[in-house]
């Protein structure tokens, strides 16, 4: 409704009356309840006690840590500052998949399966030569006489099976070890298990070949952190080919441990220089050979070196004559290499000194375009490995010469390979210098530029005082398996 005119209309009040009104209302309630006032004052003060004493102390930077991060608190009840650092994160830029812990083991699973007198490389003693310089063996000094400048330097009498050695020394020197496990994704077990079985794979005891393997298996399943996953966060290095360690129940079968069949190593990452094919839990690695650059300087000096380096032999076949059978590829080629003297370069290691004298390998390699890599007493050997560090084109003969180094070696096996048909050969339809002959000189070129650029993911780098400056084989080894242990542990913690 509209007033009208005669009507009066009541203004609200002026600011300043509605605060004297509100005060003086106050004042009268408050005159007429004081005990109920009081009581609200006690409750409030006794709510800002609380709240002061549950709030957590100043933190103040600390001006002489170069850490932003570090604090110095000050206690009421404190006579100096008390400084507080926070635990190492597990996870950094430098350690994204983690961290690894390597057992202290009772040095009987390791160090004292090495025989420490030896000084040299006894053809008659596989051991010889595996404990020097961290398991790189002596510098080759004879290299002098034969290569230029300082890149002898670079190479050693490396044993073929110091690869637990050399991969234990490695993880000690990791900046992504700790010392504390509880901060660990991977954990290593520096059993020297190739050294401990190869003592004894000649000789008739079984039991003998098994004895350390189950006696540092009843060691490591007592440690609290194997039997919080079974031991699936777990690493170890095998310096043997797998089939050294798969002793079947069969009796006509019994060559080897049995090691790798017994149920406590299903779950366990093993580095071995030949894998099965059908155990997930077998990672190929690289055989070790003697070169060992420590700088990035080195390793591109090497390079340049075989690149330019005059061939002039079209192939080559490097072998040991033991005891082949009359039908042996080895053999075969051996003697074929023989007859073809002016385009193969033979080196016979029963005859020439190989394990002493570098030079008796690596110029044959670095002369020749191309070499030989028919099957030894197994799939693999390190003579694939001298190959390319040489700039030698292997010649391959097995198609399961190619299934075991996915990470180090070429995916297009073209590339930086030939393959010829093994029973092609035996049947003389098919003459490897009429194959090798085929390749033109462009072609040759670029196949041998593929190897100069694989030698650094298949060699293993001599650490400078724990400088790095490139990823060897070593690296993609072990940052594949910690990557893999981390996703797996990711993945355990999302379905729980």
């Amino acid at each position: 409704m509209v007033p009208s005119d005669s009507q009066t209309v009541k203004k609200p009040p002026k600011p300043s009356n509605l605060i004297k009104s509100t005060l003086h209302s106050i004042k009268i309630h408050f005159s007429s309840h004081p005990r109920f006032w009081l009581f609200i004052a006690f409750l409030w003060a006794q709510a800002l006690i609380i709240s002061i004493a549950r709030t957590p102390p100043p933190c103040f930077p600390d001006r002489s840590s170069p850490s932003s991060v570090r604090c110095v608190s000050i206690h009421s009840n404190a006579t100096a500052a008390t400084l507080h650092d926070p635990p190492p994160a597990q996870y950094t830029d430098d350690c994204p998949s983690g961290r690894v812990y390597s057992y202290d083991l009772p040095p009987a699973f390791n160090r004292d399966l090495v025989v420490p007198n030896c000084t040299d490389l006894d053809p008659w003693n596989w051991e010889c030569g595996i404990i020097s310089n961290h398991g790189y063996g002596r510098a080759a000094t004879e290299l002098r006489r034969t290569l230029p400048v300082d890149l002898h330097k670079s190479w050693y009498h490396t044993n073929q099976f110091t690869l637990e050695l050399l991969f234990h020394h490695r993880i000690l020197k990791h900046k992504c070890r700790t010392l504390d496990p509880e901060l660990a994704t991977a954990f290593y077990i520096p059993f020297y298990a190739g050294l401990a079985v190869g003592k004894h794979l000649w000789g008739n005891d079984t039991s003998a070949r098994d004895r350390h393997c189950k006696m540092m298996l009843r060691w490591i399943k007592s440690q609290s952190y194997w039997k919080k996953m079974n031991g699936s966060d777990h690493l170890m290095t095998i310096g043997r080919i797998t089939w050294d360690f798969r002793r079947l129940t069969d009796p006509g079968k019994s060559w080897g441990s049995s090691f790798l069949n017994m149920p406590s190593m299903q779950k366990v990452i093993r580095f071995i220089v030949e894998k099965y094919p059908g155990d997930d839990m077998d990672l190929s690695v690289p055989y070790p050979t003697g070169f060992h650059p420590k700088t990035r300087e080195s390793l591109t000096e090497w390079q340049s070196f075989v690149r330019d380096y005059k061939r002039t032999k079209l192939f080559s076949f490097i072998g040991t004559d033991r005891n082949w059978g009359e039908n042996d590829l080895r053999r075969v080629m051996m003697d074929y290499c023989r007859r073809e003297s002016s385009s193969c370069r033979s080196v016979d290691c029963g005859v020439s000194d190989c394990r002493r004298n570098s030079s008796a390998v690596l110029i044959p390699l670095l002369e020749s375009e191309f070499c030989l890599q028919p099957k030894g007493d197994s799939y693999t050997s390190k003579a694939v490995f001298k190959c390319l560090v040489a700039g030698s084109v292997p010649v391959f003969f097995l198609k399961t010469s190619y299934e075991q180094y996915e990470w180090f070696l070429p995916g297009e096996q073209e590339s930086y390979s030939v393959f010829i048909e093994e029973e092609e050969v035996r049947n003389g339809t098919v003459a490897v210098k009429e194959v090798l002959q085929r390749y033109s000189k462009e072609e040759i070129q670029r196949k041998r530029e593929k190897v100069i650029e694989t030698i650094p993911r298949i060699i293993y780098l001599k650490p400078n005082a724990g400088i790095k400056s490139f990823k060897d084989a070593f690296d993609i080894a072990f940052d594949g398996a910690m990557e893999r242990i981390k996703e797996e542990k990711e993945w355990a913690d999302f379905l729980r």
